[in-house]
């Protein structure tokens, strides 16, 4: 026999020789010990049988409505990235990543933006050009009307003298030479003050076009730029930020070269498509963004309940297992639904939380728990599942407040239950726990008439009377 299984052996029987009750052989043998409700539950027993314990709660049972349910994401929850333009794309997180708000998804290289940049560029450049024509044209339009005022003023001098030689000559006769000559002249000064007047307007009117030309362009720029913006998801003046590029001052419009989109909002990657150097289409789904607080729990309420129920009462969801900690439990107003279901007879419950716990994602399941009447007196309460059926007798097992390692059998005293929790009207008091998980197993060692005493090993089994 090998020495492991001759130590295991070993180690059975003396556990069997102090857990045998002796046999009473002569009157001075000790009694047996007295009957107890109570069992010994080590921690090692409460581990290895699994035992967890429940706070006895205050609750109004009569008056609470209990729904089942589930949480849903609301549509403002789901945030889709999707590209602005065709490209290539790098992917700067990974699946069920958690990211906050601004911090950066992907890169898209957008043969489209590289147009948007050249065309920004242009529009650009012709505007300093037509800016630079206006500053060349300023002064030469104060030329022009310089010559033509002075072409003007020489025009009514001479004027004036052709007057004066037609009067002598009528007066006094001769002076037909000098009159002819001073005519001739006073027509060339005329002509020269009509072909001013038209190099003037002609100037003028460029000015006006140039100006015109620069707000379009102005107008046009701010355009292209708003959708560049959109494009790359950035504010306007963010593009239009002076950036180092090669020692000089530029716009950051001119220094992206390659879009890089961000998170809007705090969420966790949910959808995730595209691999990266993959090539996408304008409008393709790249990743999605779940903000898990962004929930609602939606139950389905019996129409024979809408007299109870109204918008605004108070309203807590509790998780679909046994029972919950106070952490657990998401408080909020309840919402009716608008339409009901005729042929179910129900009508859908909502719950908008004012804080969610980690464990409301969407289609966890939970219970919707709404007290329909307030003003009663709450009545201590325990799960229902932590009250077992003995033979005729229901029985549950409170902790000792004395012996933390020890559980006292209870004989349940019962009242109203919701299917969840139940009233319990005498055994105990505030601040007791019961056994949840694992009152099955004390059930069993305690069954009988009457209560019996015992205690378990750290293997689990369980044996009367006391440990030897």
């Amino acid at each position: 026999m090998k020495p492991a299984t001759r130590l295991l052996i070993l180690c059975c029987l003396m556990t069997l020789a102090a857990c045998r009750k002796q046999a009473p052989d002569g009157p001075h043998e000790e009694q047996a010990p007295a009957i107890t409700n109570r069992i010994a539950v080590p921690a090692p027993v409460r581990r290895n049988l699994g035992i967890e314990f429940v706070k006895v709660e205050r609750r109004r049972v009569s008056q609470t409505l209990r729904v089942a349910g589930n949480f849903e994401l609301l549509p403002a929850g789901r945030h889709e990235h999707r590209t602005p333009l065709a490209g290539r794309v790098e992917i700067l997180v990974q699946p069920l990543q958690r990211v906050e708000a601004g911090a950066p998804l992907y890169r898209l290289e957008a043969p489209e933006w590289q147009r948007t940049r050249r065309e920004l560029g242009e529009i650009v450049t012709a505007t300093e050009v037509a800016e630079a024509r206006i500053a060349a044209l300023d002064p030469l339009l104060v030329a022009h009307e310089t010559h033509e005022q002075s072409l003007r003023e020489a025009s009514a001098v001479l004027t004036e003298h052709v007057k004066t030689l037609e009067t002598t000559a009528r007066e006094v006769g001769g002076q037909a030479q000098e009159l002819a000559n001073a005519r001739t002249q006073l027509a060339v000064l005329r002509a020269q003050t009509t072909e001013a007047a038209e190099q003037h307007a002609s100037t003028g009117s460029e000015l006006t076009r140039l100006r015109a030309e620069i707000r379009a362009g102005h107008q046009r720029f701010d355009l292209a730029l708003a959708a560049a913006a959109t494009v790359v998801g950035l504010p306007v003046d963010a593009l239009l930020r002076a950036a180092d590029q090669g020692g000089t001052k530029e716009p950051a419009w001119r220094k992206i070269s390659v879009i890089e989109v961000r998170a809007g909002a705090t969420g966790i990657v949910d959808k995730l498509p595209v691999a990266t150097g993959g090539w996408v289409e304008p409008g393709e789904l790249v990743l999605a963004i779940t903000d898990l607080s962004r929930v609602r729990f939606r139950a389905r309420g019996l129409q024979s309940d809408l007299p109870d129920l109204h918008d605004g009462l108070p309203a807590v969801v509790v998780p679909a297992r046994g029972s919950a900690a106070s952490s657990d439990r998401v408080s909020g107003t309840l919402l009716l639904g608008v339409e009901a279901d005729p042929a179910q007879r129900t009508i859908d419950l909502f719950v908008q939380p004012s804080a969610t716990a980690a464990w409301c994602r969407p289609g966890v399941a939970g219970f919707l728990e709404v007290e329909t009447r307030g003003g009663a007196e709450a009545e201590l309460a325990i799960p229902l599942s932590a009250v077992l059926q003995d033979g005729l007798q229901r029985v549950f097992f409170r902790r000792d407040p004395a012996d933390a390692d020890k559980v006292i059998r209870v004989e349940a005293d019962l009242g109203l239950d919701d299917g969840r929790w139940v009233e319990v009207k005498s055994g105990v008091v505030d601040g007791d726990e019961v056994v949840l998980a694992g009152a099955y197993e004390l059930m069993l060692a305690s069954s009988g008439t009457a209560p019996k005493g015992g205690h378990f090993h750290a293997d689990g089994t369980f044996h009367e009377g006391k440990d030897k």
